[in-house]
């Protein structure tokens, strides 16, 4: 039998000293109500509840709602810097909520993130925040769906059937190329991720359409990232700067920080130097990335409030919204740093 703890804070005592009914301050204490209750009664309640020491039982809030109180978050690679302030958003916004998360990697699997949307239903988690979504993946994201609300975070899938909260990758492809190009550069590559991923897609969107308004060549050809890796980063550049010389870029637009900070490793292992011989973009200002040598020009997201935005829909959809309005894609910034530089006289137009 379970029975109150001794000197345990009731709703009820909480409603006697505040004088007020407990079914307000049931409401007022619950976000999901608190909006029924005027704003000074409100912070009455609020005061008194922490006076007295009381905590919501969101334990039983939930079994009166139907709902656990745990929300999945499904990342690619929680060893991705970029995933941090992504996770803390979301947290931070769930933690007033009652709400806990349970974290699970997909590693760029679509069968394991089959799998892990299987497990998450079987937790019977209230909602999914997908982070790592790829196209292809639509089939195992609808069957999830069928049975809890999925809500798209950072990548897109082609059908839009599901609310999602996403960074304008377009606008910051742009921004990184239009840099590039303002600095005098005129063989530029990217260093680009997989094609099935939205982000990655929507950075040579951008970087592309740059290109096609001005004189300088793309000279990327071929190359792309079998993951978005250090590693993958180094050998990519490497095969660029073994090219003939008047296909060796003087500038590289990396799809995220990881593979810029291979970049520069391989510049530096062939004994050039970064940015007098080669200037370097990143994506995503990982915690570091004003702290390499050089410091590295990226492009930063507003990570933790997209965390924040995605865990907010959630919200809203299980708090009984009929229809949560579209998110407008968060803008990102460039900001520049000593890893580039304007490009140097360039021999094969100096000649011609």
């Amino acid at each position: 039998m379970i029975t109150r703890r001794e000197n345990e804070t009731t709703l009820k005592d909480v409603a006697e000293r505040a004088g007020v009914h407990a079914a307000t301050v049931s409401r007022a204490l619950d976000p999901a109500r608190q909006h029924l209750v005027n704003a000074k009664t409100r912070e009455k309640v609020r005061v008194v509840a922490e006076e007295l020491g009381y905590r919501v039982n969101t334990v039983a809030q939930s079994l009166r709602k139907g709902l656990t109180g745990l929300v999945g978050v499904l990342v690619a690679d929680v060893a991705n810097p970029f995933v941090a302030p992504l996770l803390r958003g979301i947290e931070q916004e769930f933690r007033t909520h009652g709400a806990m998360l349970i974290i699970a990697e997909t590693h760029d699997d679509s069968q394991t993130l089959a799998t892990a949307l299987d497990n998450f239903a079987k937790r019977r988690v209230d909602a999914v925040i997908l982070t790592a979504a790829l196209q292809g993946d639509e089939p195992q994201v609808r069957d999830a769906a069928g049975g809890m609300p999925v809500v798209l975070a950072v990548r897109t899938l082609p059908s839009g059937d599901w609310p999602s909260v996403t960074h304008d990758d377009v606008l910051g492809g742009r921004l990184a190329a239009q840099h590039l190009v303002d600095l005098g550069h005129r063989r530029l590559a990217q260093l680009k991720g997989s094609s099935r991923n939205s982000s990655f897609l929507g950075r040579s969107t951008g970087y592309e359409s740059v290109m096609a308004t001005t004189t300088a060549r793309d000279v990327t050809g071929d190359v792309i990232a079998s993951a978005p890796t250090v590693e993958e980063g180094f050998r990519l550049t490497t095969m660029l700067l073994e090219r003939d010389e008047k296909n060796v870029p003087t500038a590289i637009f990396a799809h995220n920080d990881q593979l810029a900070v291979g970049a520069i490793a391989a510049i530096k292992e062939r004994g050039l130097r970064c940015p007098d011989d080669l200037s370097v973009v990143g994506y995503n200002d990982s915690p570091l990335a004003g702290h390499l040598d050089p410091p590295l020009t990226t492009v930063r997201l507003p990570t933790w409030e997209l965390g924040r935005q995605a865990a907010h829909v959630v919200i809203e959809i299980l708090g009984g919204a009929e229809s949560v309005e579209p998110t407008p894609p968060l803008p990102p910034e460039l900001i520049v740093r000593g890893s580039t530089a304007p490009a140097a006289v360039d021999a094969e137009l100096a000649s011609s």
